[in-house]
Formats: structure tokens, C-alpha cells, sequence
């Protein structure tokens, strides 16, 4: 198949674009060259800027497009106006930050989603916190209708492992192997998803293949997981040394910690039920998950061959140290 990639260098798209080589599809990469420039040289790769350069894919033809990076629904209609009538099938990578909160517990592929009312501005398309899931939706609803019949949607939660420049996961897989004490903000039994890279890439390539038409929460593992359970697992593949604290959120705040930040992969009460979202209808279409403790001890040493650079958005291993002393002195 001839696939073009809009983005494809960079973490989630890397590995899709790696596994749609490794199937010998013929690939084309649209990307900046800002990240991962002197990957694949076995794909062509065309830079430019999705914004106001895609004039130069025109007058080629792909059997399908995978699309990793539009964070907004003007993105999705210049792709289409400019070679929509190119593309036979289209892929958006998503997200399930896209599912309305509605207090039901649980999110599956029919659940309701954010609109135009939920943005912060509606004349707006700056991506905050606030506006990623609304304008994510919005993408989705362009695709959808520009491709109807020949659109796949994944939905994702955590996308982990190896590459991953949030450090989100690595954070806690790095402390794991350190064999430490980790202090984490409880509950312990919050719900937690998580998928590696490479699995969600695969399944990105198996839809762009047509394998499934429609929406897909590509989510992990297939059965439930708190974060007890992935700590544990952590602590397990890396050696079974570390211990777990878990704090009151409302302390760690009142210490000054901005706990949805420092603490990656927190989440607040009210977000849990998107931490639930079903995989039944992605397993049934061939989703396949390997162990996460594959994917821990990879992201060990990916991260061990990074050179162990400082964390992004985690507490400092010397803040950590004095906030796990001044928890204990005041249980």
C-alpha cells in the first residue's frame, strides 16, 4: 500500500511509521523536520509545515493517510481541501479525552463528547487544557464527514514506552528500577489505562490496511488496572526493590506541589471514568497488547540509553526525598 503519514517522527507516529515499513508498505512522510529528521531513510520524506505547506503533496495518490498530529478542526479542513480527493482512506489518531464527563464511570466508543458549547472561546482554536478534548472531537466530526464510510478513529488514553518525550510513564519505570522509596498521590486504586506506542501503532496500521472502518478506543491493558497495580508492576520488572507511599493529594498541595503536574499520570476523581474506557470493540477488530512489563523494562532501557536526562514535569528526586519525610512526620 502507498501510506502517507501527516507527521510520523515523533513517538506515537514513529512507531506507526516503523511498523508501516516493516510490513513493507510504501511510505510517505509529511513532517517539519523538527523531530526525528534522519529517521527511515528507506520512506520519502517530504517537509513542510500542515498549516500552509500541504500544497506540496498534490497531484499524488495514496491508498491511505494516517494522521498523528491535527490538534485542531481547521487542520483536518485544509488537509481535505488540498488533497482529500487523493486519499482513499483516512486514520486519525484521537483521543479519549474527546468523551463528554457525565458521571457514568465508564466511557465505550458510543459515549457522548465534547463540542463547540465546551470551548473556553468557540472563536478560539488555541489548544489548552481546557479546549484539547472539545477540539479534538471537532477534528473527529471533520474527518467523519469529509471521509464518511472511509474514516478510522483511534481513541487512546496514556501512550507509553520507549521514545515517549512526555515522560509521563518513564518517570515512575525510572524510580521503579531505582529501587527507592516513591512517593505517589493517592488513591492507590484510581483507574489507570495504558498502551505502549508500538502496540497503538500497529493497530493504526492495521486500520489504515481497512481491516475496520469506524471509532476505537485504543486503549490497555484488556482488563482493569489501578495505579497500586501499576506501581507494582513497575516495582516487579525492574526488581521488586521499590516501595510505594501514597499521600493525600489535598496534603502534597497544601506543600506546595502542583500535583497534576508533578505527579505524572494523576488524575482527578471526576476524570476517572475516562481511565475506564472499554477496549472490547479494538480487541475484537485485532488490537493486541503485549506485557506491561515489556514495556517497562524497554522504556528502563531506552531511558538508560537516552542518558538519563532530568524528567520533565516530575518532582526532583531531592523534593521528593523531603516531602516522603515530612509526610511520614506528620502520619
Amino acid at each position: 500500500m502507498r501510506l502517507l503519514f501527516i507527521g510520523g517522527t515523533s513517538f506515537v507516529g514513529r512507531h506507526t511509521a516503523a511498523d508501516a515499513i516493516a510490513r513493507g508498505h510504501e511510505v510517505t512522510l509529511f513532517h517539519r523536520g523538527k523531530t526525528g529528521a534522519g529517521l527511515f531513510p528507506e520512506a520519502e520524506h517530504v517537509l513542510g509545515d500542515r498549516t500552509t505547506e500541504l500544497g506540496r503533496l498534490r497531484g499524488r495518490t495514496w491508498d491511505a493517510a494516517i494522521d498523528v498530529c491535527a490538534y485542531r478542526p481547521s487542520e483536518v479542513r485544509s488537509l481535505v481541501a488540498a488533497i482529500g480527493a487523493a486519499i482513499d482512506r483516512y486514520v486519525y489518531v484521537s483521543t479519549c479525552s474527546v468523551y463528554r464527563l457525565t458521571g457514568a464511570g465508564s466511557v465505550s466508543e458510543d459515549s457522548p463528547l465534547w463540542d463547540e458549547a465546551d470551548l473556553p472561546d468557540p472563536a478560539s482554536e488555541e489548544v489548552t487544557w481546557q479546549s484539547y478534548g472539545p477540539l479534538k472531537a471537532l477534528c473527529e466530526r471533520e474527518a467523519t464527514e469529509a471521509f464518511a464510510g472511509r474514516c478510522s478513529i483511534v481513541r487512546p488514553t496514556y501512550v507509553i514506552g520507549p521514545h515517549d518525550p512526555t515522560d509521563r510513564f518513564t518517570t515512575w519505570a525510572r524510580r521503579a528500577a531505582g529501587g527507592a522509596e516513591i512517593l505517589m498521590a493517592g488513591p492507590p486504586d484510581a483507574p489507570i489505562q495504558l498502551i505502549d506506542g508500538r502496540d497503538l501503532g500497529a493497530f493504526t496500521v492495521d486500520l489504515a490496511e481497512g481491516r475496520a472502518a469506524g471509532v476505537f478506543n485504543g486503549v490497555g491493558p484488556a482488563e482493569p488496572l489501578d495505579m497500586a497495580g501499576m506501581m507494582a508492576a513497575c516495582a516487579e520488572a525492574t526488581g521488586g526493590a521499590a516501595t510505594v507511599t501514597w499521600a493525600d493529594p489535598a496534603w502534597l498541595t497544601e506543600q506546595g506541589v502542583e500535583v497534576e503536574r508533578e505527579i505524572p499520570l494523576y488524575a482527578t476523581p471526576e476524570d476517572h471514568e475516562v481511565m475506564r474506557a472499554d477496549p472490547a470493540r479494538s480487541l475484537a477488530a485485532g488490537l493486541s497488547l503485549r506485557p506491561l512489563a515489556e514495556t517497562i523494562r524497554d522504556t528502563v532501557s531506552w531511558d538508560r540509553e537516552r542518558g538519563l536526562p532530568e524528567l520533565r514535569d516530575a518532582l526532583s528526586e531531592d523534593r521528593q526525598s523531603d516531602l516522603l519525610a515530612r509526610w511520614h512526620a506528620a502520619t
